[in-house]
């Protein structure tokens, strides 16, 4: 069965002309296939891979650029979906009332100081020291005998 290679989705046709892949681009003229036979030449094979090296390079640098550009609003756009998505199904979310939100606020301050050993950075004596993380924020250096 025929097909249109600009409507199947697969097709290097479809993906250029749907602006996915690059069109317009001089490091694609290389990839074009030479049908000239040349005499082998060590000096001209050793130019030759060295630049099909760094046309890769340039080539790979421009798509990663391309791609960039393409994808540049699509967070803007996911944001904005996902609150779309959160203002329609609001009543599916739970509720916390005043109340409930200040007592819980109340508890946290309450619970106990963490303490946690991180090994200190080496320091010039034998001493050994502990830091404790407080739970404002912030941590406590402790030296330990």
């Amino acid at each position: 069965m025929k097909r249109n290679p600009r409507k199947l989705k697969w097709t290097k046709a479809f993906r250029k002309a749907a602006g996915k892949e690059m069109i317009v681009d001089s490091t694609l003229a290389f990839a074009a296939r030479r049908n000239i036979p040349v005499r082998y030449d060590r000096n001209l094979v050793a130019t030759t891979l060295k630049a099909m090296q760094r046309v890769s390079d340039i080539r790979a640098k421009r798509e990663r650029a391309f791609y960039k550009k393409r994808m540049a609003g699509n967070k803007e756009r996911e944001k904005a979906a996902n609150r779309k998505l959160v203002a329609e199904n609001e009543h599916l979310l739970p509720r916390i009332r005043a109340s409930e939100k200040m007592q819980h606020e109340a508890e946290q301050p309450l619970t106990e100081e963490m303490t946690m050993e991180i090994p200190a950075q080496k320091v010039k004596r034998k001493q050994e020291t502990k830091q404790r993380l407080l739970v404002g924020g912030g941590v406590e250096r402790m030296d330990v005998d």
